[in-house]
């Protein structure tokens, strides 16, 4: 005989307390901490726990009895779906102050770590299309909204090229517009979706290891370049040039254009062959004059702008007076190497990656 499940509790009229890593909110209830999606501080809601453990439990709010005053619309169709930019219902101000009380609080309270007073976090500027890198997937298991099962019809086609939905790896969320990248990210991921549909070629089959379309991966720079790597599972050379051909004719803006024929069983590109279709075999980054070649398996900084931050903040912290010996590990595209190059007396970098330098 099964095992009965036990019955987990609902808890009503919670308050949401605080916030906790991977956009998870966080409630006490009876001095037990609860991790919750969704909800943000000063909201109240009932909670459905659905794991509990000795010292936590997680859980989902069923119905809200009052939302806080820092509670922001979100303004992405797929939020709540996707899974990525969770916290869209909170103030920009607010998540700033939050993930530093996290980077307090991991520090003392946990690391035990005695620490000077810490600087305020520089915030980005931008809070939209500030990626230079996303990745989509074409599957044949597109995930179903809950709309459309509510409506009860049969879907009309089950392709999908997007991101995954968490926790379910082979199930694809079908993504009309994104808000991480320059809105030419959404433009080319939907032709390419498209011209696909119309011309019935396989998306990739995850379960089965089968299909032609495989991922799609862009990336852009400051200075308005960009590259589009296309990734086929299956080698078919006429389907492969019609597809090609019709991106590089309708975007006349795409730098270089490449594609890979994985057969492997995951993802990764790092050892994979990487063919030059059209144009550069590499994309030019731009900062305080110096150019950085980036290729399709260069390291760079997803967000431009911050990373500009972030070297500014290192240099200044180093302190160099123009003698010193600096070491650049894991280089890259020798980004921070070049950076502090001219306060430096000799730097080097260091790179396992031959393709990423």
């Amino acid at each position: 005989m099964a095992k009965k499940r036990k019955q987990l509790p609902l808890l009503e009229k919670v308050p949401v307390t605080g916030v906790a890593a991977e956009g998870k909110a966080i409630a006490r209830v009876d001095g037990m901490t609860v991790f919750v999606p969704y909800a943000v501080p000063g909201d109240v809601a009932d909670i459905q726990i659905t794991k509990k453990k000795s010292n936590y439990a997680e859980g989902k709010v069923t119905r809200f009895e009052s939302f806080s005053e820092n509670r922001a619309d979100p303004f992405c169709e797929h939020f709540g779906t996707c899974g990525g930019c969770k916290w869209q219902i909170l103030p920009y101000g607010e998540q700033l102050k939050y993930k530093q009380k996290q980077v307090e609080d991991n520090l003392t309270r946990i690391g035990k770590v005695e620490l000077p007073e810490i600087s305020p976090i520089l915030g980005a500027p931008e809070t939209t299309f500030y990626r230079n890198k996303l990745e989509f997937t074409f599957s044949d298991k597109r995930w179903l909204t809950e709309k459309e099962i509510s409506s009860g019809s049969e879907p009309r086609q089950m392709d999908a090229l997007g991101f995954h939905i968490p926790g379910m790896f082979d199930k694809v969320l079908d993504i009309n517009k994104c808000w991480l990248q320059d809105d030419l990210s959404n433009q080319i991921r939907n032709a390419a979706r498209d011209f696909c549909l119309k011309n019935k070629f396989s998306f990739f089959d995850l379960r089965n290891q089968s299909g032609l379309m495989r991922t799609l991966i862009l990336r852009n720079t400051s200075v308005g370049e960009w590259m589009v790597i296309v990734v086929f599972y299956e080698d078919d050379a006429e389907k492969r040039e019609m597809l090609l051909n019709f991106l590089a004719g309708k975007f006349p803006q795409i730098t270089s254009l490449l594609y890979i024929i994985n057969r492997k069983a995951n993802d990764t590109i790092t050892d994979q062959e990487v063919i030059c279709w059209k144009g550069r075999e590499y994309i030019v980054e731009e900062m305080e004059g110096l150019q950085f070649k980036i290729g399709p398996k260069s390291f760079y900084q997803t967000n431009s702008r911050q990373a500009y931050s972030l070297y500014k903040v290192a240099r200044e912290f180093a302190g160099l007076s123009g003698s010193e010996r600096v070491y650049d590990l894991y280089t890259g595209t020798g980004t921070i190497a070049n950076f502090v190059a001219r306060n430096a007396g000799k730097v080097i970098g260091i790179e396992f990656v031959e393709e990423a330098i």
